[in-house]
Formats: C-alpha cells, structure tokens, sequence
C-alpha cells in the first residue's frame, strides 16, 4: 500500500512563497524611481561628507517603498518608516560622527522591520537577514520587470534610452565648454571629476539596489514575519518558582543595600566598601547595564516555560515576574543615580552619555514588560521595542550630545580640577554654540583648536558645520598660551 508523502513544512512552504513574489516582474513606475535615486545617489555622496545630500537621498529610497506600505495598511510600518527616515535626516543635522554613525545603523534596522513587517521576537531579531535576502531576491524581480517593460513597448524604450543619453552627451559637451569660458557659470556647475567616476556608479547601483529591495519587501513582505517558536512544555509551578524566587530575593537585597548606600552618604560607603563616593558609583554602572539587560532575557525565557493552567498559577505567575520586573526598575534607578554621582564628579563625556540613554531605553522596556505581564498578552512588545529604540536613538541626536557635554561640564562642580579643554576641543562642529557661551580666554582656546571643515556644496550641508561656521567667521584668535584645563570661575591652569 503506498504510503502518502509527509506535508510539506511551514519553513518549505514559506520559502516557496517568498521566492514566488519575483513574479509579475517590477513596474516600470518603480523601475524609473530606482533608476533615479541610484543617479542622485552617485552624485550626492561620492565625493561629498553625509549631509544634506545624504539624507536627501536616504528619504527618495524610503519615497519608492512607502505607497507598498499604505497599501498594505498597516499603521505601524508606516510609524517605523518614518522613525527610519527621521533618523537619516539626522545626517544633515549633525555632524558628530558617532551620532550619525548609530542613527544610520538604527535607521537601517528600523528600515528592515518596517519593510519585512516584523512581528514575532525572531523575526525581529532577523529583520535584517530578512531583509538581505530580499535583496537577493529583487534581483530577479528587476530583471523581470525590465524584460517585461522591453517586451511589452520594447521599440518606445529604446527611443526613450537614446534620446536621454543624447541629452546627457549634448549637456555635458556644451556644458563643459561654457564652463571654460566663464568662470562664473563654472561656479554654479557640480565639479566632475572622472577618477570618482567609477565609485559614483558603485554606489548608485548599490542604493538602487536598496531602493528596489525595500519596494520588493514592502508590496511582498516574508511568509514567516509572525515565526515563533513552539512553545515548550510548561514547568510545574514549583520546579518554575523555585529560580525565579531565588532570583527576586537577590535582587531585593541588592535593592536593599543601595538604599543604605544613598542614605547613608559617603562616610557609609567609605567605612563599608573602601571606596570613594565617586569610585563607588563608578565601579558598578556596566554590570549593572549588564544585569538589567539579562533580567529581560530571564523574564523571556521563563514566561515561555510558565503553567498556566489554573488560576493559581497565573496568579504566582505574575507576581514572580512581577516582583523581579519591579525590581529591575530599581536596578536601572540605580544604575542611573550611580551615573549621575559620577558625571558630577568626573564630568559628562560621550560613553557615559550614550550609556545613560542605553540605561533609560531598557528601564522603558521593562515598563512595557510589566505592561505585557499585566494583560497577559506579549505579542506586541518585540514591535515596540523596536519603536523605543529608534525613540531613544532619534531623541539622543535631537539633544545635541556634544553641546550637552559642553554645557553640562562647564556647569558641573568638579571640586577644583577645572573644564578639560582639551576634549572639549576633540568634540565635533556641533559643540560649537556651547564653546561660543564660554569666558574668555577659554572660548578662543577651545574654538580655536575645533576641527571644522567648511561646507563645499549643498550636498554635505549640514546644520552643525553651518552653525560653527558662522560662529568661527565672527572672529576666534587663539592666544599664545591655551590651558588644557581651566577654572571658569577665575583659576587656570597651563600647558606649559
């Protein structure tokens, strides 16, 4: 008797069904908008720092794939889409380049969930894989699509390619000559230089290529957007009680001892741990960072294994990982207070910083945790983990960090060591307004020494270079002795 072959997997089938969408082929619509933005794309950056242009071009990628994601309808892909494209824009606002750096890494992650519609843990956790494979498969997408469009009109298509490239030739020849002849029309002209040739069309054939993937994942997102996994079979309640109690009792008395530690003041710490106030606040920040974001793993994996067959043990259930989320919250507040006792002390820099909004961002997702335990139902907190992190990234640019830093140095007791200059003028274009409120000496010596590069074109604009350069063409003269650091309140101290 034949025996009926086993059914196909979900994994089988989803990925037949993702591999089907390279037909019908690309419209042309989308084809020509591709087309376009990988040419503003080879203009735009090569050649050029982010800026404006970037961000311009960043936003006409993102304009391809938005009208898939209307009608797809869903509000919450068209919310991280425009998380994405906010954070791009960043590159025209500021020019700290680590600022720029992570917006544009948060902004392609958002990018990839928006686009690949992601809903589950996994597959936001895979949201770029994901979406790298679409990329393969928008190859054969675009490539049908050309055939179809050459097929279907294929003569009027190649009328339309010649007389474009012989309008390209006539402009660049005649172009060329005019600008030879008048120096004034040259200035007005983009500079051509035929070295970044080759780079120009790398680069437009690779945003292109992005352009036409998040399209491609936009009108046709993954099957598996949704992928969980199969849930485990439920501990008992005391086998499941017995860690997580454990766990909440370690956390209490952590809790416990950092109360004794803010009441009692510097004297407690000294007598009880040795330390400075200032060494004890510092020394514990980064586990406690690291306890927090495990907390979150522990409180995943354990309600994947809780029972909750009976009111009894929902009940236990929630006051467990209640209690322990509680807690968390206390773990993150100390880990702030600690931070900011040692900014007080030592002074505000970059790491300590982003670290801070790091902290804050989790002590956010551990709220939408207890949120999640509250209902009962945790199928939206992977979504909105992803919106808590494009918010704290975007509000860290908006903030202006290295302004901050200025600001909040210069404003600090540092119990007579003085502002060190000497990072201050390590900071980017942006710190430029905050240097520009300092007494002299010190604002001549710190913006003297500010790397600003002046701003060649409109397409690496940038506000905090065109900001810094405003205020250095006021007039800054460096005196002939800078301090590395200085007092503002009247002491300084030399370089020698």
């Amino acid at each position: 008797m034949p025996v009926a072959p086993a059914p196909p997997s979900r994994f089988s089938r989803d990925l037949s069904t993702f591999w089907a969408g390279t037909r019908p082929g690309a419209p042309v619509a989308v084809l020509s908008a591709c087309a376009a933005v990988g040419v503003a794309a080879g203009v735009l950056l090569v050649g050029n720092r982010a800026g404006l242009g970037a961000a311009l071009v960043g936003a006409a990628a993102w304009a391809v794939a938005i009208p898939a994601l209307v009608r797809r309808r869903s509000v919450g892909d068209l919310v991280l889409a425009a998380w994405s494209i906010a954070l791009l824009a960043m590159m025209a606002v500021r020019d700290a380049g680590w600022v720029v750096a992570l917006c544009v890494v948060v902004a392609l992650g958002v990018a990839a969930a928006s686009t690949t519609a992601a809903r589950s843990v996994w597959a936001v956790l895979l949201a770029p894989l994901s979406a790298a494979t679409g990329g393969i498969r928008a190859l054969p997408w675009v490539t049908h699509g050309a055939r179809d469009a050459a097929g279907a009109r294929g003569r009027g298509l190649w009328v339309a390619v010649r007389s474009g490239a012989l309008a390209v030739g006539l402009v660049v020849v005649f172009g060329a000559l005019f600008a030879s002849a008048d120096p004034v029309f040259a200035s007005y002209l983009p500079e051509v230089h035929l070295a970044e040739l080759p780079g120009r069309v790398v680069v437009g054939l690779l945003v292109a290529g992005l352009a036409a993937t998040a399209a491609h994942l936009a009108r046709t997102p993954p099957p598996w957007s949704d992928v969980t996994w199969p849930p485990p079979k439920p501990a008992s309640l005391g086998a499941w009680m017995v860690p997580v109690a454990a766990l909440d009792a370690v956390v209490l008395a952590f809790l416990l001892v950092q109360v004794g530690a803010l009441v009692g003041g510097s004297d407690y710490v000294e007598q009880t741990a040795g330390l400075s106030y200032a060494d004890y606040a510092h020394q514990g920040f980064g586990q406690l960072v690291a306890a927090t974001a495990l907390t979150l793993v522990v409180v995943a994996v354990a309600a994947r294994r809780a029972p909750t067959g009976t009111l009894r043990d929902r009940v236990a259930i929630r006051a467990g990982l209640g209690l322990l989320c509680v807690g968390t919250l206390g773990v993150v507040a100390s880990a702030l207070v600690r931070m900011n006792l040692y900014v007080d002390a030592f002074g505000l820099t970059r790491l300590r910083l982003l670290a801070t909004w790091g902290e804050v961002a989790m002590g956010v997702i551990v709220v939408l945790v207890i949120v999640a335990g509250v209902r009962w139902r945790g199928g939206w907190v992977p979504r909105a983990v992803v919106h808590v992190v494009a918010a704290a990234m975007l509000s860290l640019a908006l903030v202006n960090p290295d302004a901050q830093i200025v600001t909040h140095n210069v404003a600090a007791d540092t119990g007579g060591r003085g502002v060190d200059l000497v990072y201050l003028q390590g900071l980017s274009a942006d710190a430029a307004p905050a240097l520009d409120a300092l007494p002299e000496p010190a604002r001549s010596c710190a913006l003297s020494r500010l790397d600003v590069a002046p701003v060649s074109g409109p397409a690496d604009w940038n506000l905090g270079r065109a900001r810094a350069e405003q205020i250095l063409a006021a007039g800054v003269q460096r005196p002939a002795t800078c301090a590395d650091t200085v007092d503002l309140v009247g002491s300084t101290t030399t370089d020698g």
